[in-house]
Formats: C-alpha cells, sequence, structure tokens
C-alpha cells in the first residue's frame, strides 16, 4: 500500500520493510543512517506505528540514540470510531486485540465488565463472530459500534447490540475491523452459570439439536472440562440426553 500511494506521487524514496519478524534486525542499520545525517520515516500501511502494529523498538532505540523522533498524525481506527460512535470519549480504554482462545476471551470480558468508561478492542474478520457471541454472553446486550475497513472505500459503521451485530455482519466477514463497547451503566453483570447456559443454548441451536457436539463448542468456548460442564448443565437443569 505505502510503495502504491509513493509511486502515485512520483516519490522514488527507497522502501525498507520493518515488521514484526525482522524490526530488531533493522534496527542497526536504520540507527547507522540517522547517525550519518539522514532521515527516515515510520509509516503503516493502515493504522498507525506502534499501536497494535510494529514500530516501538525503532522509536525507543532511536530516542535512547538522542535522535529526534517527530509524530505526523495519522489515521487511527481507535479515534476515528470514537468520534462518530456516540459514546461520551473524553475517557476510554483500549484493549488491542481479545485473547484469541476462547476461555481467555471471555475471563478478559469479565475483568472489563464493570469498565466505566468506554472500551475499544481491535478483532480479526474471523474471530468477530465468536467475540460478539462471547461479548453478549458475559455483558449482556450493551450498546456496540463496529466498524470496518475505517477510511478506506469499503467503510462500514455498524450500531446495535452484539445479537444485532452477529445478524447485521452475516456468516462470512472481511475486513480490518475495530469494536467499541458502551461502558458499564451499573446493573448487574451475568453470573458464570449464566454465561455458560447461554453459551450451551447458542451452541445446541446453531448444531441443530446435536448435544454431543455442542457440549464440545461449549467446552471450547467456556474452557470448562467435559465432566465439568456437564455436571453444570444437569445442575441447571438442562436436557442433555438425545
Amino acid at each position: 500500500r505505502t510503495s502504491g500511494l509513493l509511486a502515485r506521487f512520483d516519490v522514488t524514496t527507497p522502501l525498507v520493510s520493518c515488521h514484526k519478524f525482522n524490526e530488531r534486525a533493522r534496527l542497526q542499520p536504520l540507527l547507522k543512517k540517522l547517525a550519518a545525517g539522514g532521515t527516515v520515516a515510520l509509516v503503516s500501511d493502515a493504522g498507525t506505528p506502534g499501536v497494535s502494529d510494529p514500530g516501538a523498538l525503532l522509536v525507543r532505540a532511536a530516542v535512547e540514540a538522542g535522535h529526534a523522533v517527530t509524530p505526523v498524525p495519522g489515521p487511527s481506527a481507535v479515534t476515528a470510531l470514537l468520534s462518530v460512535s456516540g459514546l461520551t470519549a473524553d475517557r476510554f480504554r483500549f484493549e488491542g486485540f481479545l485473547p484469541h482462545r476462547a476461555g481467555e476471551r471471555r475471563k478478559a470480558l469479565r475483568r472489563l465488565a464493570e469498565t466505566e468508561v468506554p472500551l475499544v478492542v481491535y478483532e480479526t474478520p474471523h474471530r468477530i463472530l465468536e467475540s460478539l457471541q462471547d461479548i453478549r454472553s458475559v455483558l449482556g446486550e450493551r450498546p456496540l459500534v463496529l466498524g470496518r475497513e475505517l477510511t478506506k472505500i469499503h467503510e462500514t459503521i455498524l450500531h446495535g447490540t452484539a445479537g444485532e451485530l452477529l445478524e447485521a455482519l452475516g456468516p462470512s466477514p472481511r475486513g480490518e475491523i475495530v469494536l467499541a463497547i458502551a461502558p458499564y451503566d451499573g446493573s448487574r453483570g451475568r453470573d458464570e452459570t449464566d454465561e455458560v447456559r447461554a453459551v450451551w443454548r447458542e451452541e445446541l441451536e446453531s448444531v441443530g439439536g446435536d448435544r454431543r457436539t455442542a457440549l464440545k463448542r461449549t467446552c471450547k468456548r467456556t474452557g470448562k472440562k467435559r465432566a465439568e460442564l456437564y455436571r453444570l448443565l444437569v445442575e441447571l437443569g438442562e436436557d442433555l440426553e438425545g
């Protein structure tokens, strides 16, 4: 994306890749260039370097070496979404990406459940549906704002509850996603048994009543062992036969 932009304006400055897999190896050559009086511009194909993108190592190394580092404000999915969210965002909490594993993700959401400022998270298109299901189970149907491909040609902004967003996104969402979650309003959240029951019923419906498959998928999403989950569902009066 960067090379395409430079070519459009006939800029022939050489490009050097600097990403999470090679950032450390790039430090010394770039610092050497700076020490010789050169200038280095650190850019991202999307978003802002150092904000859920590589760049912090190079910036820190440059500062420690005595070089001036000057910001050039660019696109940020966090502030872009908050500006159109309708949420009061004089304060907010940015959590980056939620954990990949379902059990860890739900644990993180429980930890954040009573945050009294808007929460902003990034998510990938192949995990957003599971994350929205977990948000609905843990946080309930509080207001959300979802931004997809912000500042790009296919930009989409959706307002609604987790259930409404799941319906609006369809089965195969695409693009880079940022999600703003309304703050805790003081109402009691769901306890763990409510969450387990909600996930079990969601999975049971999604697999057409196949209890064995639903049990397996509920274990994966809640992080519970099969025997523990089975016992809890029995205690909750759920029908596990059939």
